[in-house]
């Protein structure tokens, strides 16, 4: 078996969708919907964008932001949109973007956003060598230097972590 590493997968390759409608189980008394019940499916559908773009088992290693920008309701079509913004050696940024629709009156709210950085997993269970990403348009290289600059951003925090547990 060769250790070289695949070739680049596009940016669309990767790219996954999936909606659901909010039902009373996954909602409060006010028939506002968990923002669990939100996590949970950003979670899967990460997985689901990572695992097509690693060919491999893939594990959440962190969420490195999750911005509820408005309710979601019981009757809502919850819609999330991911792909992969960014790999490094083992690990890849997969950005959600995640939209609710009133059925009844077609309004369609941005309803939040997540990044999460997900690590893929060789058969061992040890990180593996991710292929490299092939961005396709101007918006995947926005998404792709942003993520960039979260990455150096939970770096920098990281080895501030460790300064202070130092002392």
């Amino acid at each position: 078996m060769s250790s070289d590493p695949a070739p680049a997968r596009k940016v669309s390759e990767t790219r996954s969708v999936v909606a659901r409608v909010m039902m009373p189980q996954d909602a409060n008394i006010a028939g506002n919907v968990f923002g669990g019940t939100i996590l949970k499916m950003v979670d899967e559908i990460a997985y689901v964008a990572a695992t097509m773009h690693a060919r491999a088992n893939v594990v959440t290693a962190s969420v490195d932001r999750m911005a509820f920008l408005s309710p979601v309701h019981v009757g809502d079509l919850l819609t999330l949109k991911a792909n992969v913004n960014a790999v490094w050696r083992s690990s890849m940024e997969v950005g959600v973007r995640i939209e609710a629709m009133d059925p009844r009156t077609g309004e369609m709210r941005h309803t939040g956003s997540s990044y999460l950085t997900v690590v893929a997993l060789g058969p061992d269970g040890a990180p593996c060598q991710v292929p490299g990403l092939e961005l396709e348009t101007d918006e995947d290289v926005r998404r792709n230097r942003d993520a960039l600059a979260r990455r150096a951003r939970r770096l920098e925090e990281k080895a501030v972590e460790r300064f202070r547990s130092e002392d």
